[in-house]
């Protein structure tokens, strides 16, 4: 699991007074992101890049200007080819899920730009 915190600035904000959707999103590339580079070599970060191809979101609650979050995230099963998914949950500081995602990723080789099965080893640093 890997976790980062989210603070909601005045660029976050949507006409609701609430952050808007589209953030949720960006905060979920972000936090996915910080997990692949806390856990992959230098080489599989110059070699590999993942793509978003599914997003699956509840929005059970949500924050205002000056709030934060901290997303969990975390692989709950093992890869199938080049795809896996990964879980993402927003947490207020009382320890409520106000946002929770499942999202598919796919591995892409940055060389050849084409889908690149999941490497054993490389899945066993996101679920082992």
């Amino acid at each position: 699991m890997h976790t980062k915190t989210f603070t909601a600035g005045p660029e976050h904000i949507d006409a609701l007074g609430h952050v808007n959707n589209a953030v949720w999103v960006q905060w979920m590339e972000a936090v996915a992101t910080a997990h692949w580079e806390a856990l992959a070599s230098p080489e599989w970060q110059a070699a590999y890049v993942w793509v978003v191809t599914r997003h699956e979101i509840d929005y059970r609650g949500n924050i205002t200007l000056g709030e934060s979050v901290t997303a969990e995230t975390f692989v709950p099963d093992p890869p199938r080819g080049a795809r896996f998914d990964r879980r993402v949950d927003f947490r207020t500081s009382a320890g409520k899920v106000i946002v929770s995602a499942r999202t598919q990723w796919v591995l892409i080789d940055m060389a050849s730009g084409r889908i690149q099965r999941v490497p054993a080893e490389m899945a066993a640093l996101f679920t082992g």
